[in-house]
């Protein structure tokens, strides 16, 4: 690998800097000293954006997820698109000089089911298929929406973690169970309650342990101390998620969402297409 200074100038991704991300410059002092002083390169954010985006974990499938694509052909889908587009707007980045401060909402903002899936599975099964079509929540595009709000987010400067919540939960009990010290545990850890935005997708979808509820409340209550907002998206109604999750974490997570949990229903529209 060639040392730095044995670099082309074509072969650095941002030749004004050589990716250090830093300009120097020099200025002569009334002493007659000349003293050099370093600046951010304008390549800067770029680059942050772009760490951000890799570090949000982001599903591939996903990645083309935006407003302007999602597509709004019912009720329903207008509804869940303004009210993300509201929560949207309560995050803000305040310029105080060299600075930057970020506006952080703390509520939590959720799109659940109205009927949720596994009340239906409980439903004798000549019931189960009508019951299906009248309450589908799935395929309406809920994650879509709240992976172009993540994108959104991160452009603007702001820390994004995306977890789906079976190989999430089912990374950290592995995790616990590794005999590192708990290296791979509290990192894992440490991601989801650091963050400044965690979107949560599909939770409550792993089976129910005792242990997986000790795992959600862990995380969903030390956010909550720390007013940090979780959008979360799920299949499960009000009720089937507290038995999925847990009633204290529950009661956490809904509890902070205030305006901002809409329970929907709609037409799938991967069957459709």
């Amino acid at each position: 690998m060639k040392k730095q200074e044995e670099r082309g100038v074509d072969e650095y991704e941002c030749a004004i800097c050589k990716d250090t991300e830093l300009v120097y410059y020099q200025e002569a002092a009334t002493n007659g000293l000349i003293y050099e002083f370093a600046k951010p390169c304008e390549c800067r954010e770029r680059k942050a954006w772009r760490r951000r985006f890799k570090q949000s974990m982001i599903p591939e499938e996903f990645t083309q997820a935006n407003f302007e694509n999602y597509e709004t052909s019912s009720p329903v889908q207008k509804d869940m698109l303004e009210l993300t587009k509201k929560y949207r707007s309560l995050f803000k980045i305040i310029k105080q000089g060299d600075e930057k401060k970020k506006i952080i909402p703390a509520h939590n903002f959720g799109l659940i089911a109205v009927f949720g899936e596994q009340r239906l599975k409980e439903m004798p099964s000549s019931e189960r298929a009508v019951l299906k079509q009248q309450h589908n929540n799935f395929g309406i595009g809920k994650t879509h929406l709240q992976i172009a709000l993540s994108k959104q987010l991160i452009k603007e400067g702001f820390n994004v973690l995306v977890v789906s919540d079976v190989s999430f939960m089912e990374e950290l009990m592995q995790a616990k169970k590794m005999d590192d010290e708990g290296e791979t545990y509290h990192r894992l850890l440490s991601g989801a309650l650091s963050a400044d935005v965690l979107i949560w997708d599909d939770i409550g979808k792993v089976s129910w342990t005792e242990a997986r509820e000790r795992m959600y409340y862990t995380i969903i209550n030390e956010r909550y101390r720390k007013q940090k907002p979780i959008v979360f998206n799920s299949n499960e109604d009000r009720g089937t998620l507290a038995d999925k999750i847990g009633y204290a974490a529950a009661s956490r997570l809904i509890g902070e969402c205030g305006e901002y949990l809409l329970e929907t229903e709609g037409i799938d529209w991967r069957l459709k297409r």
